[in-house]
């Protein structure tokens, strides 16, 4: 995978984490409906990057971000909510990296 697109991937799973976030605090937390607004326009920029990836398929696209998704959300559990995530959450991590870079880097036919 190259290096844009690793990051590419990790700016979109910030906006998307933190755009859920918002709702999530929004229903669960009990936070103000206006939390909505900086959750939506988080939902939309996570949208728009990931239509910056170098690849010829949205679908294989976001299969390969997923395990980065992953990754991204256990971070934010340890860094944003404080809770440290626990060893079945680190292997299922590593499995969906794995997946990932599977689908990033196999051979493809041409």
């Amino acid at each position: 995978m190259a290096a844009p697109s690793l990051l590419i991937f990790l700016g979109a799973a910030f906006f998307e984490i933190a755009g859920c976030f918002a709702f999530w605090a929004w229903v669960r937390l009990g936070k103000s409906a206006l939390w909505l607004l900086p959750g939506g326009v988080s939902l939309l920029i996570f949208a728009w990057l990931l239509t910056f990836v170098d690849s010829e398929a949205a679908g294989r696209t976001y299969a390969a971000y997923g395990g980065i998704y992953v990754l991204a959300s256990l971070l934010w559990l340890w860094l944003v909510e404080r809770q440290q995530p626990d060893q079945w959450d680190m292997v299922g991590a590593a499995i969906c990296i794995i997946g990932a870079a599977v689908i990033l880097l196999g051979p493809r036919a041409a």
